[in-house]
């Protein structure tokens, strides 16, 4: 029995044509070394398990070749791979310093392959440098790395720096299709594609799940065997979720979520997985973005297929609640609700992207289109006659009827919408401001208000703001408009003291004082008021912070001593001297002065009892 190599060892590339997903790098390194134009130090950078250290043997077995050597030759002797993970230290890099010296025995070029490089101590990197900088003819230095910004910049600017990028799905799936072939296994496109994924853009772990898979399920590779294996999720499960959600049938989407748990997965999977599903779908919504699908044949029919159901606002609604339940996760205390919640919001949407709402949907097809506030006729108290409402039928009105010198507002109730719920919100605002009567229920409410009729049941045509007929509605409404000019002569403008004046000001003081409003009130007594001229009030105070705060609060004073002076003209002129914020403000020092300028014998109390202040 032949002893049995993983598929990562097996199938491990041999030339640069062999090396998936990584052809812009491969085709710099052939035409390097074809034009002799190749430098003393590269760096191979980039994730795990996508060719840098297969690239790096490649390129040594490439460059000692000259056509006449064996095809099973691969320069063992020339080729020199050192793990920096274990042999980082300073003394392990001048041994292979002391190496570097000795000239190949076959070949042209010796190549040392550092893999790991990043792991290198700093005086590690440092001995490095000059050899790294000015190699012999001979030698060669491959680096490879998955973690480039941990190498300090002297050793990055010596190389020439290669970045591997992440093999796509499609690439990857290409090749263990290939593979599945070589070794007589049917495989499914879709459970391919679900290996690629898992893999995340590294060949070597595709290659890995791969053999695993094919340990599991034989020569027969399915989407069913490799999701079992794997422990994800399949397809189905999502393509039934969103089926239920369109359905909006939230038992059925709950017990989905619930058989999920069951089987071992956590919420936060089927969250994320759902707002993947999501993107997909829209993905498929437009031709040109369909590339953008990572799935076999069969499922992108069936993702066609369901993308037609669903339309781009409930996809954008969609993925913003999923992706909303999915930052929460990690912090919520009951995950299951959260995710819960969220599933129940997704089945609530309509499939033009709006949630529900069930009282809209309680009143569709109903003729009640407006119903005026009961601040419409807060505004309009004047108005209105003193005259007790009557309701009464229309068959009760007759055209000579005296009661129709003014126009009414028709409040007209349909047979399944109860009369009183819409007279509470129409005429509860009239009913209190006239007289308790008894208003018994009929089918029409008439109401005596000289205003503009209003017909709630063909509510008025929504015209765009920018058309002939708004533009001339607007106009006929600034002609129509009348401004109230005040006449400044008919205004009071009675004489008046500065000690009445004083005496007003004391007065509000003290109301705002027993209103609890301290500190204005404080603001206003930090200074006796001075009337300048016949109407000005003069305030001086010690900061501008006073000065903003009662030029804020102005208003209620001003009318307060307008009406007591019996003058309109009253102003206030306030003024800011910070010298006289030392009135109000003393320091210890300040205090203990003035205390000696009184009683100089305070000076021997404080000696006498070694006082401090």
């Amino acid at each position: 029995m032949e002893p049995f190599i993983v598929s990562a060892r097996k199938y491990r590339p041999q030339t640069f044509k062999d090396v998936v997903g990584q052809s812009a790098i491969t085709n710099t390194l052939e035409n390097a070394i074809e034009n002799n134009h190749l430098a003393q130090a590269l760096l191979f950078c980039g994730p795990r398990g996508v060719g840098k250290t297969s690239c790096a043997r490649i390129l040594a077995k490439q460059i000692n070749s000259d056509g006449t050597e064996n095809q099973d030759e691969d320069f063992a002797f020339n080729i020199f791979e050192l793990d920096a993970a274990s042999n980082n230290s300073v003394d392990d890099i001048r041994s292979l310093i002391d190496q570097v010296r000795i000239p190949p025995q076959v070949g042209k070029y010796k190549v040392y392959i550092i893999d790991e490089v990043h792991m290198l101590s700093q005086s590690a990197f440092n001995a490095f440098l000059k050899t790294l900088e000015e190699p012999p003819k001979h030698a060669i230095f491959i680096l490879a790395t998955t973690e480039k910004h941990k190498i300090i910049p002297t050793i990055l600017s010596r190389c020439q720096i290669f970045d591997f990028k992440r093999i796509t799905v499609t690439d990857a799936a290409n090749y263990l299709k290939y593979i599945a072939e070589n070794q007589g296994i049917e495989a499914d496109d879709d459970a391919l594609h679900i290996i690629a994924q898992k893999a995340d853009g590294a060949m070597r772990d595709a290659l890995s799940i791969f053999d695993r898979v094919v340990s599991f399920s034989g020569k027969q590779l399915t989407r069913k065997a490799v999701t079992e294996n794997l422990n994800v999720l399949d397809y189905d499960t999502y393509f039934k979720a969103t089926d239920l959600i369109l359905q909006h049938d939230i038992p059925s989407l709950l017990i989905l979520f619930n058989k999920t748990l069951a089987k071992g997965f956590d919420g936060h999977h089927f969250i994320a997985g759902l707002a993947s599903h999501f993107r997909d779908l829209m993905v498929c919504q437009h031709q040109e973005t369909i590339p953008l699908l990572e799935v076999g044949q069969e499922a992108k029919k069936r993702y066609a297929e369901q993308a037609r159901k669903t339309s781009h606002s409930f996809l954008l609604k969609g993925l913003d609640i999923a992706n909303e339940a999915d930052l929460k996760y990690k912090t919520s205390r009951n995950q299951r609700l959260l995710v819960e919640l969220a599933v129940m919001k997704l089945a609530s949407i309509n499939f033009d992207g709006e949630k529900k709402n069930p009282e809209s949907v309680a009143l569709q097809n109903t003729t009640v289109d407006f119903i005026a506030p009961a601040s419409f006729y807060k505004n309009r108290k004047a108005t209105i006659e003193p005259v007790v409402p009557t309701l009464k039928n229309t068959s009760d009105t007759t055209p000579n009827s005296s009661e129709n010198k003014t126009e009414n507002i028709t409040i007209e109730t349909q047979p399944h919408i109860k009369t009183e719920e819409v007279s509470s919100v129409a005429t509860n605002e009239i009913v209190s401001e006239t007289t308790h009567t008894d208003i018994s229920e009929t089918t029409e409410t008439q109401i005596k208000i000289p205003v503009k009729k209003i017909d709630i049941k063909s509510p008025a045509k929504r015209v765009s703001g920018l058309s002939i007929s708004s533009l001339r509605a607007k106009k006929a409404h600034e002609l129509n408009k009348k401004e109230d000019f005040v006449d400044e002569s008919q205004l009071p403008k009675t004489p008046f003291s500065e000690a009445e004046m004083q005496k007003h000001w004391a007065d509000f003081v003290e109301i705002l004082d027993n209103n609890g409003r301290k500190i204005l009130a404080s603001n206003l007594h930090s200074d006796v008021p001075k009337l300048k001229n016949e109407t000005t009030i003069w305030i001086e105070l010690p900061n501008g912070t006073m000065k903003k705060e009662i030029e804020r609060e102005q208003y209620d004073l001003m009318n307060y001593l307008k009406e007591k002076l019996n003058n309109h003209f009253v102003s206030l002129h306030i003024t800011v001297n910070e010298e006289t914020a030392k009135k109000f403000a003393f320091t210890p020092e300040e205090k203990y002065e003035k205390l000696r300028e009184k009683n100089p014998a305070i000076d021997v109390l404080r000696k006498e009892f070694d006082l401090d202040l």
